[in-house]
């Protein structure tokens, strides 16, 4: 790829939480031109202080724009975002495209690329994973589909913002579905490393040295490695909190309902995040499953008084 195509785009960058922001500021390191928006005045300013743009509506960020990356938390924010008041589609240029990254139904996704399609822009179904850190060093890793000229388009800010690209197909859809089973998987991991750590705290068990032989051992998985730590040190301020697992273990059970396809483990899981959520913790860290199922059995863990 030459310089000139992958330079100089003028990228709007929707949703500069801790995700977006990371995002935004890998876009500007690799050259592009970048404006930021957020429903937040002062993440906004933020960006504008470090070299950005700023903008007040995602019409405003997406005119002139070659590339609008969208990350938002989930459907309803992307769809507000590209068609509701002061929204992207009104004012991005034609042949321009929307790059959505927020975890959704893949047939919300079908839905909301076609109707963008038919006003003469592109849509990539593009979901991402690796939190925040990742973001911030443009090592993200993007599961990625669409039509071949929304692949094409976006590429130069697939470029700056991923380490791992993964093109899963040439219709929007497919990259919600490949993300779908992540989070399935993901859910589950976090919910049976928490009742496995507060189960071991019960048992009397110096979790620290449980943490040190689960994660040399074949029961380890990489939510347990990463997430337990926060449990260990009795930290739950949010890095991923347990909103997004109610919001995506539920996505799953809607998807599988009209499947008709039975997911009786992450049906369980997503009880454990619900119930975790209603005991006040929604906002908190997703390992904060680990603090109810203390909470429930009467479990000391780190840092509970």
């Amino acid at each position: 790829m030459s310089a000139s195509t992958s330079q100089n785009q003028r990228i709007a960058v929707i949703g500069l939480g801790s995700m977006g922001y990371g995002m935004a500021t890998s876009l500007k390191r690799a050259g592009h031109a970048v404006t930021g928006c957020d429903v937040s005045a002062d993440a906004v300013a933020r960006f504008v202080t470090e070299g950005g743009a700023g903008a007040k509506t995602p019409a405003e960020a997406a005119k002139d724009a070659d590339i609008v990356v969208s990350v938002v938390v989930n459907a309803a924010q992307t769809e507000a975002i590209l068609f509701g008041k002061d929204g992207a589609a009104e004012t991005m240029p034609k042949g321009s495209v929307f790059v959505s990254s927020a975890t959704m139904d893949p047939d919300v996704a079908r839905r909301l690329a076609k109707q963008l399609e038919a006003t003469g822009r592109l849509y990539l179904d593009a979901p991402i994973s690796g939190g925040a850190q990742r973001a911030a060093q443009g090592e993200l890793t993007i599961l990625a589909s669409g039509s071949p000229a929304a692949f094409a388009k976006a590429r130069p800010a697939l470029d700056a913002m991923a380490a791992k690209l993964y093109e899963l197909g040439d219709a929007a859809g497919q990259g919600a579905a490949f993300k779908m089973i992540n989070q399935l998987l993901a859910g589950v991991h976090i919910a049976a490393a928490s009742e496995a750590m507060a189960f071991a705290a019960k048992q009397g068990l110096d979790i620290r040295k449980v943490y040190e032989v689960i994660t040399a051992s074949a029961g380890n998985s990489w939510m347990f490695e990463n997430r337990m730590p926060h449990v260990l040190d009795g930290d739950y301020s949010p890095r991923s909190a347990v909103e997004i697992f109610v919001k995506d273990l539920g996505i799953i059970q809607d998807m599988a309902r009209s499947a008709r396809f039975p997911v009786p483990v992450s049906a369980a899981a997503l009880q454990m995040f619900l119930m975790t959520s209603a005991a006040g913790m929604g906002r908190d860290d997703d390992a904060s499953v680990a603090r109810m199922y203390a909470q429930v059995t009467g479990v000391k863990l780190p840092g509970d008084k």
